[in-house]
């Protein structure tokens, strides 16, 4: 049996040898000199202080036939509200029918697709995704308003729910020449302070805000904050339903607040402002504005409550 030399090819050819007097007569041949420009140009990019260019598109090559082809048929059952049968998805996916099969089995597995009567339809998990991309929207939607208020009113704007028996603060928009209020102390504990929660309690029944208040008594935070519990709830009381409430350095010393109700369903929402306290005068006008801005997009608000 003959045998095969796999050993390198370098190692088959026995280096040159050279005497002493033809090593040191030896000269490599003249190059012709670059320019200061062209040696720059070949100097890695970390030496010459120049960026990289950003990485080339992907090459065809490079990508994920298998997932590609997954996607194609998870489209073609989303463009079939009352299912098809696999024979079907193939043709449309342009797919051959066993390559079909394989990767509906495999997304039939992972939840992304269900089978029923030998049809193929959206699974739990492709819902979940879809679900989510909605959610992402609406927060896009409210972020945008927020950020476009920010900008007409020059005042932070605040978007905030009462939710699970909690405050939550769902998004700021702000700027570095007007700035949000500083969170020294948690939101969720100082309601009966700022006007973010002083407007979501005055929202709620009288059961629902004596059990928040019963898990977040009152405490002053500065000179201005309301004294007790009996107090809060007076003031509360008297809050017009669909009327601005304010806070003056309650707070936060040198801040003024006001806050606008937005009421969906059983849900309860508010829009907020802040400024400096030497622009008190400016407080009122301002919640005005943007009680009329959020009165021309109530609609997509109303719809991301629940973000």
């Amino acid at each position: 049996m003959a045998t095969v030399d796999t050993a390198p090819a370098e190692s088959l050819t026995p280096p040159i040898q050279r005497s002493s007097a033809s090593a040191a007569s030896y000269a490599p041949p003249a190059q012709p000199r670059s320019s200061p420009a062209e040696i720059r140009a070949s100097l890695p990019a970390a030496r010459t202080g120049r960026l990289e260019a950003a990485p080339p598109e992907p090459h065809p090559t490079t990508l994920i036939g298998s997932v590609q082809r997954a996607m194609r048929l998870l489209e073609a059952v989303a463009a079939r509200e009352h299912g098809a049968p696999a024979k079907q998805l193939a043709r449309e996916a342009g797919l051959a029918l066993p390559t079909a099969y394989h990767l509906l089995r495999t997304l039939v597995h992972e939840g992304y697709l269900c089978r029923e009567k030998g049809l193929f339809f959206l699974g739990e998990a492709a819902e979940r995704l879809s679900s989510s991309g909605a959610q992402q929207k609406r927060r896009s939607t409210v972020s945008d308003a927020l950020a476009r208020w920010r900008d007409s009113i020059g005042a932070p704007v605040y978007y905030a729910v009462y939710r699970d028996g909690e405050i939550e603060v769902m998004s700021v928009a702000d700027t570095p020449g007007n700035p949000a209020v500083e969170e020294w102390a948690d939101f969720r504990e100082t309601g009966h302070a700022h006007a973010i929660g002083k407007c979501l309690l005055s929202q709620l029944d009288e059961s629902a805000r004596r059990d928040h208040l019963d898990r977040y008594p009152v405490r002053s935070l500065t000179p201005y904050t309301v004294r007790d519990n009996a107090g809060l709830l007076r003031r509360l009381e008297r809050t017009g339903r669909m009327e601005p409430v304010t806070e003056r350095q309650e707070y936060a010393l040198g801040t003024v607040c006001a806050a606008l109700p937005i009421t969906a369903g059983t849900t309860a929402a508010t829009m907020a402002i802040s400024l400096p306290v030497h622009q008190a005068d400016r407080l009122l006008p301002a919640a005005r504005q943007l009680q009329g801005e959020i009165g021309r997009l109530l609609g997509s608000l109303s719809i991301s409550i629940s973000i």
